[in-house]
């Protein structure tokens, strides 16, 4: 087996390939190292073009239909909001455009023109965008994940980019005139300081509205150059930065399980926010973009090695329940917190060039993001635990602020953020997956997965199509239809076994893969005409060090965890704050709240020697729901026993028994391990124990 090393600090260097985006300035704003494509360029190929199906026809596309913050909602003219932020229609929205345009589903899209529709004709004579008609009840905080949806809005349809962008310099006006008096609606009204909790967010998530700034001055600037900078800047400035966080001596490295924090006192509590914490990783690429500052690319490392190697679960998403908790496996993660990460990692691998980056990205997606979804996706979690034998209503919760339902799934298991925000995950994912080279005649392939793109590079017209069941599967076969020669670059992750991987072209010989070992690319000559590459990733099964002695298992970048066999039962949909009583709306059939209890014991230690891989796969056969309970035809069998564990809180599982005390409790017998994302149900941090 191979171990993984935790590296806990990069060295600086730059590819040839990405060194120009690095160091140019011809701009005011920095190149990206990887130009992101706009949305409807990219679309999904097998697998993954049936979950995105799978997500239309769920929850995501039919919230429009019945759920009172969008029906009543007091953005459409309505008076409903589950929250004085005002945030369940622009975070419905920003995961609903990429949605609707990259599976092209005309009924989606219907709904996303009324939604712009009605927003960009009802704008407030100030500028202000939204139901705030009191100025003194406002906060920019909504309008980032908003203007973010309106972003991709026109760039997958020109017809928008009149009355959208219209809309926005009216809003940048009102944005740069009230930061410049004294950073009202940010951090002030009337020279009063806002209370924590309205202004935080709107100040630590900064980088995502200036996100949208930086894509208004390079594609719509409408002679408001000057103007935009200022607005980033001033954004920027007053920001609660998080430069000032990911500081040795600052950033917390201990276990802060029980810690108490008062989140309308604590200085720390918005670095400390686990949804925070995700979308504040892109900051520094969004900032370096704008200040040209280079110590930032060693910052934005250190964050994300920080983050994950102190509080990162092996799934890959962040530990934070709803606040920074170490890495003990009983703790939590949000789904808000694991797509908004998605969107961030994406995010800093087009703007510095770093693979690393991108092997997190898919590693979050391919495992984190699909587990905290029901198959059908029609119910999500709040929390999600990387030990998880059970989600059912507990005795008492583990979690900081979060209800005894959290961890199971449903419509609105404890605050309702996720329900509106998880749609954004996978659509943005699938336009992350290619980009290209700034020099204009490349074209990168970043994210894997069976995807298919078509733009334009110097050279021409490109359109490439990728049939793969990957990350199931490690081989990808491209066809390729090229006006003239371009460069096609592939993402060669870093758990690929170099022995075993390989590409050819048009069925010629098979070379090995010679990667920059920063970017993590393999370059390929693509000349005119149809070409076809067949691109080979080797793999095995390796380990990953846990705390209380235990791992997690990884082969290519599906983390397998052990699968514990559970019965389902539903109920009618709760109310997010009152868990005794039914929503009081009308739900369709398959809005359900979903509990699993485990039908067998879960504590189990696995001898990690007596591992070996399984595979009943057939990529020509139907992959429609790889991530559905007890449908995985990939798996790992092991040996196991069971062990003695304690529970915390008396609750959910604890920290098994350690040293010495680790025996078998009777005979060893066989186990099975299984995708990460198709566990509902599971202990993703395994003891071992030697039998």
């Amino acid at each position: 087996m191979k171990m993984p090393v935790k590296i806990f600090a990069f060295p600086l260097v730059t590819s040839a390939l990405a060194s120009a985006a690095l160091t140019a300035r011809d701009s005011p704003l920095l190149p990206f190292s990887f130009t992101p494509l706009p949305l409807g360029s990219v679309k999904a190929n097998g697998w993954l073009q049936a979950e995105l199906e799978m997500e239309a026809n769920g929850l995501a596309g039919h919230m429009h239909d019945f759920i009172p913050d969008i029906t009543d909602g007091n953005w459409l003219g309505g008076s409903t909001s589950y929250s004085t932020l005002n945030e369940g229609v622009p975070y419905w929205f920003n995961g609903l455009v990429p949605l609707a345009y990259t599976v092209d589903d005309e009924q989606l899209k219907d709904q996303v023109h009324a939604v712009a529709g009605y927003i960009t004709t009802h704008q407030l004579g100030d500028g202000w965008i939204g139901p705030e008609t009191d100025p003194n009840s406002r906060t920019f905080w909504a309008r980032y994940p908003l203007v973010l949806g309106l972003m991709n809005l026109v760039d997958a349809n020109s017809t928008w980019g009149g009355p959208v962008v219209d809309t926005l310099g009216h809003f940048v006006d009102y944005m740069l005139n009230r930061l410049q008096n004294n950073y009202t609606d940010y951090w002030y009204h009337d020279g009063v300081e806002l209370q924590p909790i309205d202004f935080t967010w709107g100040r630590v998530r900064y980088a995502d509205m200036i996100v949208s700034l930086q894509w208004l001055f390079e594609k719509h600037p409408a002679g408001k150059e000057q103007e935009l900078l200022d607005t980033m800047n001033f954004l920027y400035n007053g920001s609660i930065d998080w430069n000032d966080w990911y500081v040795e001596g600052v950033y917390p490295t201990q276990d802060l399980s029980g810690v108490p924090i008062d989140p309308n006192t604590s200085p720390i509590f918005p670095y400390e926010h686990g949804v925070n914490v995700g979308q504040g990783l892109k900051s520094f690429g969004v900032v370096r973009r704008l200040t040209g500052n280079d110590s930032l690319i060693d910052t934005a490392m250190n964050a994300v090695n920080w983050t994950f190697t102190y509080h990162g679960s092996a799934s890959g998403t962040i530990i934070a329940d709803e606040i920074l908790e170490g890495l003990n496996p009983w703790s939590g993660s949000e789904t808000c917190t694991a797509v908004e990460t998605m969107y961030s990692l994406s995010y800093l691998y087009q703007t510095l060039g770093d693979a690393y980056y991108a092997d997190r990205t898919e590693l979050l997606t391919y495992n984190a993001m699909f587990a905290q979804l029901t198959s059908d996706w029609w119910g999500h979690q709040y929390m999600a635990q990387p030990n998880q034998p059970y989600c059912e209503k507990l005795s008492t919760a583990p979690f900081w602020n979060v209800n005894v339902v959290g961890q199971t799934f449903g419509l609105q298991p404890n605050y309702p953020c996720c329900q509106f925000n998880h749609p954004q995950g996978l659509p943005k994912f699938v336009m992350a997956t290619y980009a290209t080279t700034g020099d204009g005649n490349g074209l990168v392939h970043a994210l894997l997965g069976p995807t298919q793109v078509t733009t334009t590079l110097s050279s021409g017209n490109v359109n490439v199509s990728c049939d793969t069941a990957y990350p199931f599967d490690n081989t990808l076969t491209y066809t390729i239809q090229s006006d003239g020669n371009f460069d096609f670059y592939v993402r060669v992750p870093a758990w690929h076994d170099a022995s075993s991987s390989s590409i050819s072209t048009n069925s010629g010989p098979s070379t090995t893969l010679s990667p920059d070992p920063v970017s993590g690319l393999h370059k390929l000559n693509i000349s005119a005409g149809q070409t076809t590459v067949t691109y080979t990733l080797g793999s095995q099964i390796w380990t990953e060090i846990r705390p209380h002695d235990t791992i997690s298992v990884h082969r290519g970048a599906l983390v397998y965890a052990l699968e514990i066999n559970s019965t389902e039962s539903t109920t009618a949909p709760h109310q997010w704050n009152n868990l005794d009583a039914a929503v009081t709306f009308s739900v369709p059939d398959q809005c359900k709240d979903f509990f699993f209890a485990n039908e067998t014991a879960w504590n189990y230690a696995i001898d990690p020697s007596t591992m070996t891989f399984h595979s009943s796969l057939d990529v020509s056969g139907d992959l429609s729901m790889p991530f559905a309970p007890g449908e995985s035809q990939l798996w790992i069998e092991a040996q196991a026993c069971l062990i003695p564990w304690d529970m915390y809180l008396d609750s959910v599982p604890g920290i098994p028994s350690t040293g010495s005390s680790r025996t078998c409790l009777g005979d060893a017998q066989t186990v099975r391990l299984v995708p990460y994302g198709s566990a509902k149900t599971r202990i993703g941090d395994i003891p071992t124990i030697s039998i």
